[in-house]
């Protein structure tokens, strides 16, 4: 099965595009100054309309040609944004789909960044902001990389597989502290909608044979011990079926508790759960 991507109807506000190279961090601050790439692209075209805190600024047109754009976070709490742009033709025909995350921006503070369009070039390619995503920035998953969360555990959603209306999405845990790690049973999930309020009139259900068989999700929960290094993973199943007249159930992000008393993390699997009003969870098992 291969992964659908979920995106929704694209942003208004495209800017001509000429070249794109490697992307580099901008500047903090609620009225950046722009230097380098981001101050050739922020002087190529008038910025284009918000969407979600997101803005596109311009192009750089010389190397190294970078696509400029800014995050502005009003809310109370620092947020990690991803960030989903597309590069589209004249006739708004999709041509390339490019993600880029901004971690940790302050509440009311402006960030700066560039990144590569991926080699497009062309007066009528345009640039959009397709998807944003935020979660708390203490919430945000860790895939890898050196540091090592305060929790000991990185825990974080893959892309998942889709085919036939059918959706399956691996949660993934990694101790990476200095102490084992007890899992038993199947993580504890909270459902939330674009807004980031909970999603009512759906049931979590354990396992996933009650939506379809041989999906990893049955595997019967055991005690696990995970030491440094080592990994389990349990498996979110559901179908996106919708029923004519009714009202699809889509939520973007899942609160996880890896166990009881531990420190949740949000991931963003994307849940488009049509009109079924379930999800289905796995036991957490070693990889």
């Amino acid at each position: 099965m291969r992964r659908i991507p979920l995106l929704p109807a694209l942003a208004a506000g495209a800017l001509a595009l000429t070249a794109c190279g490697t992307g580099q961090p901008g500047a903090l601050g609620p009225s950046p100054t722009p230097t380098g790439c981001a101050a050739a692209a922020s002087a190529a075209a008038s910025p284009a309309p918000e969407k979600d805190g997101v803005r596109v600024l311009g192009f750089a047109a010389g190397p190294p040609d970078c696509v400029a754009y800014e995050v502005t976070n009003p809310g109370s709490q620092a947020l990690t944004y991803t960030i989903g742009f597309t590069f589209a033709d004249a006739s708004g025909g999709a041509l390339h789909h490019a993600e880029d995350t901004v971690e940790a921006v302050v509440p009311g503070r402006t960030v700066r960044r560039t990144f590569s369009a991926g080699g497009l070039s062309g007066g009528s390619v345009r640039a959009l902001v397709s998807t944003v995503r935020s979660v708390p920035a203490d919430e945000a998953p860790v895939a890898g990389g050196p540091s090592c969360p305060p929790s000991g555990v990185r825990v974080y959603a893959d892309e998942g597989d889709a085919a036939m209306g059918l959706r399956v999405v691996g949660l993934h845990l990694e101790n990476c502290g200095t102490d084992a790690y007890g899992l038993d049973g199947h993580p504890r999930l909270e459902l939330l909608d674009a807004a980031h309020d909970p999603v009512d009139g759906v049931t979590v259900q354990e396992g996933g044979s009650g939506i379809a068989t041989g999906t990893g999700a049955d595997t019967p929960p055991a005690p696990l011990t995970l030491r440094r290094g080592e990994r389990a993973s349990a498996t979110l199943v559901w179908r996106n079926t919708t029923e004519l007249g009714e009202d699809a159930v889509h939520a973007p992000y899942v609160r996880v508790w890896a166990r009881p008393g531990a420190d949740p993390v949000t991931v963003t699997p994307e849940l488009d759960l049509g009109t079924t009003g379930r999800l289905g969870v796995g036991a957490w098992a070693k990889e």
